[in-house]
Protein backbone atom coordinates (compact mmCIF):
# COMPACT_ATOMS: atom_id res chain seq x y z
CA UNK A 1 0.00 0.00 0.00
CA UNK A 2 2.74 2.30 1.12
CA UNK A 3 4.18 1.66 -2.75
CA UNK A 4 0.84 2.49 -4.61
CA UNK A 5 0.53 5.80 -2.07
CA UNK A 6 3.55 7.18 -2.97
CA UNK A 7 2.93 6.32 -7.06
CA UNK A 8 -0.47 8.05 -6.69
CA UNK A 9 0.87 10.93 -4.89
CA UNK A 10 4.13 11.36 -7.63
CA UNK A 11 1.41 11.52 -9.38
CA UNK A 12 -0.87 14.15 -8.84
CA UNK A 13 2.09 16.66 -7.35
CA UNK A 14 3.05 16.56 -10.65
CA UNK A 15 0.29 17.03 -12.57
CA UNK A 16 -1.24 19.35 -9.80
CA UNK A 17 1.52 20.58 -8.07
CA UNK A 18 2.76 20.11 -4.31
CA UNK A 19 0.84 23.02 -2.63
CA UNK A 20 -2.54 21.65 -4.32
CA UNK A 21 -2.60 18.29 -2.96
CA UNK A 22 -4.26 18.08 0.29
CA UNK A 23 -3.54 14.42 2.31
CA UNK A 24 -7.85 14.44 1.70
CA UNK A 25 -7.21 14.91 -2.60
CA UNK A 26 -4.66 11.24 -2.56
CA UNK A 27 -7.30 9.38 0.00
CA UNK A 28 -10.42 10.22 -2.25
CA UNK A 29 -7.91 9.56 -5.38
CA UNK A 30 -7.04 6.10 -4.36
CA UNK A 31 -11.05 5.24 -2.45
CA UNK A 32 -9.33 4.95 1.03
CA UNK A 33 -9.11 6.63 4.69
CA UNK A 34 -7.05 9.41 5.54
CA UNK A 35 -6.28 7.47 8.81
CA UNK A 36 -4.69 4.16 6.05
CA UNK A 37 -2.29 6.81 4.75
CA UNK A 38 -1.44 8.07 8.44
CA UNK A 39 -0.25 4.34 9.11
CA UNK A 40 2.52 4.96 6.61
CA UNK A 41 2.93 8.76 6.52
CA UNK A 42 2.98 10.89 9.53
CA UNK A 43 2.19 13.95 7.37
CA UNK A 44 2.04 15.46 3.79
CA UNK A 45 5.19 16.95 4.52
CA UNK A 46 6.91 12.89 4.91
CA UNK A 47 5.20 12.08 1.39
CA UNK A 48 6.80 14.94 -0.52
CA UNK A 49 10.29 14.00 1.03
CA UNK A 50 9.53 10.82 -0.26
CA UNK A 51 7.87 11.20 -3.38
CA UNK A 52 10.62 13.66 -4.47
CA UNK A 53 13.40 11.61 -3.51
CA UNK A 54 12.09 8.80 -5.57
CA UNK A 55 11.64 10.89 -8.50
CA UNK A 56 15.52 11.89 -8.66
CA UNK A 57 16.07 8.35 -8.23
CA UNK A 58 14.53 7.24 -11.39
CA UNK A 59 15.81 10.38 -13.25
CA UNK A 60 18.92 9.55 -11.72
CA UNK A 61 19.10 6.08 -13.01
CA UNK A 62 17.91 6.84 -16.77
CA UNK A 63 20.40 9.29 -16.56
CA UNK A 64 23.49 6.85 -15.70
CA UNK A 65 22.03 4.39 -17.84
CA UNK A 66 22.03 7.05 -21.19
CA UNK A 67 25.42 8.38 -19.61
CA UNK A 68 26.94 4.51 -20.08
CA UNK A 69 26.20 4.20 -23.48
CA UNK A 70 28.85 6.90 -24.10
CA UNK A 71 27.60 8.32 -27.55
CA UNK A 72 29.18 11.38 -29.00
CA UNK A 73 28.64 14.45 -26.40
CA UNK A 74 26.00 16.12 -28.35
CA UNK A 75 23.84 13.76 -28.87
CA UNK A 76 24.32 12.35 -24.78
CA UNK A 77 23.59 16.12 -24.03
CA UNK A 78 20.28 15.92 -26.04
CA UNK A 79 19.30 12.63 -25.12
CA UNK A 80 19.56 13.21 -21.10
CA UNK A 81 17.50 16.47 -22.35
CA UNK A 82 14.50 14.14 -23.72
CA UNK A 83 14.57 11.36 -20.82
CA UNK A 84 13.76 14.83 -18.49
CA UNK A 85 11.37 16.75 -20.95
CA UNK A 86 9.03 13.22 -21.11
CA UNK A 87 9.41 12.86 -17.15
CA UNK A 88 8.13 16.65 -16.87
CA UNK A 89 5.39 16.16 -19.88
CA UNK A 90 2.87 15.75 -17.24
CA UNK A 91 3.59 19.12 -15.28
CA UNK A 92 1.21 21.90 -15.04
CA UNK A 93 1.76 23.78 -12.11
CA UNK A 94 5.28 24.65 -12.14
CA UNK A 95 5.65 21.88 -9.20
CA UNK A 96 9.86 22.97 -8.80
CA UNK A 97 8.37 26.96 -8.23
CA UNK A 98 5.87 25.51 -5.14
CA UNK A 99 8.41 23.09 -3.83
CA UNK A 100 10.73 25.73 -3.33
CA UNK A 101 8.72 28.34 -2.24
CA UNK A 102 6.10 25.95 0.17
CA UNK A 103 8.86 23.11 1.09
CA UNK A 104 12.34 25.28 1.29
CA UNK A 105 13.93 22.05 3.37
CA UNK A 106 13.06 19.25 0.72
CA UNK A 107 13.57 21.87 -2.32
CA UNK A 108 17.28 22.67 -1.30
CA UNK A 109 17.82 19.00 -0.75
CA UNK A 110 16.70 17.81 -4.40
CA UNK A 111 19.06 21.06 -5.65
CA UNK A 112 22.07 19.97 -3.84
CA UNK A 113 21.64 16.18 -5.03
CA UNK A 114 21.15 17.34 -8.61
CA UNK A 115 24.12 19.17 -8.34
CA UNK A 116 26.21 16.55 -7.72
CA UNK A 117 24.95 13.90 -10.26
CA UNK A 118 24.83 16.96 -13.04
CA UNK A 119 28.38 18.02 -12.23
CA UNK A 120 29.92 14.62 -12.30
CA UNK A 121 27.69 13.95 -16.15
CA UNK A 122 28.34 17.00 -17.62
CA UNK A 123 31.88 17.31 -16.43
CA UNK A 124 32.67 14.25 -17.68
CA UNK A 125 30.81 14.96 -21.36
CA UNK A 126 32.90 18.57 -21.30
CA UNK A 127 35.79 16.61 -21.35
CA UNK A 128 34.78 13.55 -24.07
CA UNK A 129 33.47 16.57 -26.04
CA UNK A 130 37.01 18.37 -25.66
CA UNK A 131 38.78 14.80 -26.60
CA UNK A 132 36.54 14.45 -30.01
CA UNK A 133 37.51 17.92 -30.83
CA UNK A 134 33.60 18.68 -30.50
CA UNK A 135 34.02 21.26 -27.60
CA UNK A 136 36.45 24.12 -27.63
CA UNK A 137 39.81 23.15 -25.63
CA UNK A 138 40.01 26.27 -24.19
CA UNK A 139 36.92 26.36 -22.45
CA UNK A 140 37.15 26.29 -18.49
CA UNK A 141 35.27 22.74 -17.76
CA UNK A 142 34.31 23.77 -14.50
CA UNK A 143 32.48 27.33 -14.91
CA UNK A 144 30.73 25.62 -17.73
CA UNK A 145 29.47 22.68 -15.75
CA UNK A 146 27.95 25.17 -13.34
CA UNK A 147 26.77 27.80 -15.35
CA UNK A 148 24.53 24.93 -17.51
CA UNK A 149 23.42 23.89 -14.03
CA UNK A 150 22.45 27.25 -13.03
CA UNK A 151 20.89 28.07 -16.14
CA UNK A 152 18.66 24.23 -16.54
CA UNK A 153 17.37 25.40 -12.76
CA UNK A 154 17.07 28.66 -13.61
CA UNK A 155 14.53 28.48 -16.17
CA UNK A 156 12.03 26.53 -14.22
CA UNK A 157 11.86 29.84 -12.03
CA UNK A 158 8.03 30.59 -13.56
CA UNK A 159 9.00 34.30 -12.56
CA UNK A 160 11.50 34.71 -14.65
CA UNK A 161 10.47 32.58 -17.38
CA UNK A 162 5.90 32.78 -17.19
CA UNK A 163 4.47 29.96 -19.09
CA UNK A 164 2.37 32.76 -20.74
CA UNK A 165 5.77 33.46 -22.04
CA UNK A 166 7.53 30.25 -22.83
CA UNK A 167 6.34 27.12 -23.42
CA UNK A 168 8.54 24.67 -21.16
CA UNK A 169 9.25 22.05 -24.11
CA UNK A 170 11.24 25.06 -26.39
CA UNK A 171 12.44 27.19 -23.77
CA UNK A 172 14.42 24.04 -22.71
CA UNK A 173 15.43 23.35 -26.42
CA UNK A 174 16.21 26.89 -27.07
CA UNK A 175 18.69 26.53 -23.89
CA UNK A 176 20.48 23.58 -24.60
CA UNK A 177 21.41 25.22 -28.41
CA UNK A 178 21.96 28.19 -26.48
CA UNK A 179 24.77 26.06 -24.30
CA UNK A 180 25.92 24.27 -27.10
CA UNK A 181 26.19 27.19 -29.45
CA UNK A 182 28.32 28.73 -26.80
CA UNK A 183 31.10 25.81 -26.48
CA UNK A 184 31.32 23.73 -29.85
CA UNK A 185 33.98 23.70 -32.53
CA UNK A 186 33.09 23.72 -36.40
CA UNK A 187 33.11 20.03 -36.49
CA UNK A 188 30.62 19.70 -33.25
CA UNK A 189 28.40 22.74 -34.88
CA UNK A 190 28.07 20.12 -37.68
CA UNK A 191 26.74 18.06 -35.54
CA UNK A 192 24.85 20.21 -33.67
CA UNK A 193 23.10 21.28 -36.17
CA UNK A 194 22.17 18.00 -37.84
CA UNK A 195 20.21 16.98 -34.54
CA UNK A 196 18.56 20.29 -34.46
CA UNK A 197 17.20 20.01 -37.78
CA UNK A 198 16.17 16.46 -37.21
CA UNK A 199 14.24 17.48 -34.40
CA UNK A 200 12.41 19.76 -36.16
CA UNK A 201 11.27 17.07 -38.90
Amino acid sequence: MKEKIIEKASEMFISLGFKSVTMDDIAAEMGISKKTIYTHFNNKETIIAVVTDAIFEEISRDINCICDLEKNPIEETYEIKKRVMEHMCNEKESPSHQLQKYYPNIYQNIKNRQFSLMQECVVKNLHRGIEQQLFRENIDVQFVARIYFNGVTGIKDSNLFPSSMFEGKELYETYLEYHLRGIVTPKGRQILNQLIHSNQD
